[in-house]
C-alpha cells in the first residue's frame, strides 16, 4: 500500500500542474463513474488547492468541490507529458486530467469520489485520523494521546500502523522507524515510554520528509524486505514475521531492537 509520503509525493507533482488553473479537460474513463457527469459538474472550476493527509489526496475545486483518492493496494497516481505513452494500460485510468500539455492520471482505483467540502471535512474516515507524520506542524502530544488511547498490549510495530494514532506511516516505514530507534516492533505499547514512541517518529519523519520530496528510494531501506541478511548495525540476521490483524510482514532485528 502507498505510503504518506508516496501521497505527499504525488500531491507535490499534481500541484504546480493544477493548482489555480482551470484544467483543459477531465474525464473519467472508468464505467463506474458512467452516470456521475464529473466533467460536467467540474466544467470552468479551477482547482484551489491539492493536498494529502496521511494515505489521503484532495483536488479541490472552486464551489466547494473535492475530488478525494485513498489508492489502498493497487492505486497510483501519475502525470505525463500528452502524447506520451502511459505507463499502465489506458483501461486502468479512472480519472484523467489535463492541462497545458501534461496529463494527470489515477490508475486502479479503488476509492475516487467527488465530495463536498463539508463532507470531506466530516467523513468518518478523514476525521478520525491522527496526525500527519508528515504535516509541518506535526502534533507530537496529539499522537501520545491517540497511542496511550489504545490497547496497551498491542505491539508498538502493529500501533504505529493504526492510521486513526498517527497518519501516514505503513509497513515499510514501521520496519524502518523502529529499527532506527532500536525498539522492538513485538514491544507493547504500554512498555514503550512517551520518548521512545517520539523517538520513532523523529527517526522516521525526516526520511519520509524526503521521500515525499524526490519519491521512494529502495536503496535506502536498512531492514525492509531484507529478511536473513546480515543487520547494518549488528551483523545478526533480520528477522521477518507477519503482525496485526492484517498480517503485515515486521521486518527487524532481534538482537538489537530492544
Amino acid at each position: 500500500m502507498p505510503e504518506g509520503d508516496t501521497i505527499h509525493h504525488a500531491a507535490g507533482r499534481l500541484r504546480p500542474l493544477l493548482d489555480g488553473h482551470v484544467p483543459d479537460a477531465l474525464e473519467t474513463p472508468h464505467p463506474r463513474f458512467g452516470r456521475d457527469r464529473w466533467p460536467e459538474r467540474l466544467a470552468g472550476r479551477a482547482v484551489t488547492g491539492v493536498d494529502a493527509r496521511g494515505k489521503h489526496l484532495f483536488v479541490r475545486f472552486e464551489g466547494d468541490l473535492v475530488i478525494h483518492s485513498h489508492l489502498r493496494m493497487t492505486g497510483s497516481w501519475r502525470v505525463f507529458a500528452q502524447r506520451v505513452r502511459w505507463s499502465r494500460s489506458p483501461a486502468r485510468a479512472w480519472l484523467v486530467l489535463r492541462r497545458g500539455g501534461h496529463e494527470a492520471v489515477q490508475f486502479d482505483g479503488p476509492v475516487l469520489e467527488l465530495m463536498t467540502a463539508a463532507r470531506a471535512r466530516s467523513d468518518p474516515r478523514i476525521a478520525r485520523l491522527g496526525p500527519d507524520i508528515l504535516a509541518a506542524d506535526f502534533d507530537g502530544p496529539r499522537f501520545l494521546r491517540r497511542l496511550r488511547g489504545d490497547d496497551p498490549t498491542r505491539p508498538i510495530g502493529d500501533a504505529l500502523l493504526d492510521q486513526t494514532t498517527i497518519a501516514g506511516i505503513g509497513n515499510v516505514w514501521k520496519s524502518e522507524g523502529c529499527f532506527a530507534a532500536a525498539i522492538d516492533p513485538w514491544r507493547t505499547t504500554g512498555a514503550v515510554s512517551d520518548e521512545e514512541a517520539l523517538a520513532v517518529v523523529a527517526a522516521t519523519r525526516p526520511r519520509m520528509q524526503q521521500s515525499a520530496r524526490d519519491g521512494f528510494m529502495a536503496r535506502g531501506v536498512q531492514v525492509y524486505g531484507l529478511a536473513g541478511r546480515p543487520c547494518p548495525r549488528c551483523g545478526e540476521p533480520i528477522r521477518a514475521r507477519g503482525q496485526g490483524d492484517a498480517n503485515r510482514v515486521t521486518y527487524w532485528c532481534e538482537a538489537c531492537q530492544r
